[in-house]
């Protein structure tokens, strides 16, 4: 292997991401197997996530904690720093809606803050990230803040 080839699939750095510039991801179609890998992985047994019918529940159809909707959400942006990015350093992150098993999401994010570190080889990027479901309704929202590496 040839270390003078081009690597494809590489991330943004830090230039590429000028404040205001948007993009969205690719989309994910949520099934029963997730949640349940999910539960089982992380021990969210909580019987509205674990136990299905929907009987005296607000959310008709099987409820995805919005933990998974955050976890999918941080999968789909993968690409989108993938070698360049070096460090997530905190977000705020609020449930807008509920997420069923059978949704289909996908994020939108914009740029929305972008500074040099004083290293002067890397930069921190906020985005305000929304995840939209199959019916245009956003179902969570976060704005992560990451270093990443600067191009020379």
């Amino acid at each position: 292997m040839s270390n003078a080839l081009p690597v494809v699939g590489r991330g943004f750095c830090f230039e590429d991401l000028p404040i205001g510039y948007k993009f969205r991801t690719h989309r994910r179609t949520i099934a029963e197997s997730d949640l349940t890998a999910f539960v089982n992985l992380t021990w969210l047994t909580e019987e509205l996530f674990a136990v299905e019918g929907d009987e005296g529940r607000a959310i008709k159809g099987r409820a995805v904690p919005g933990a998974l909707v955050y976890s999918f959400a941080e999968g789909l942006l993968l690409p989108t720093m993938q070698d360049t990015g070096l460090a997530f350093l905190g977000a705020q992150l609020d449930i807008k809606g509920p997420t069923v098993v059978g949704d289909t999401i996908h994020v939108e994010a914009e740029v929305v803050e972008a500074r040099m570190t004083s290293k002067g080889d890397r930069g921190l990027v906020r985005t305000s990230n929304v995840v939209v479901n199959q019916h245009g309704k956003t179902v969570l929202a976060y704005n992560p803040l990451r270093m990443l590496k600067c191009r020379g």
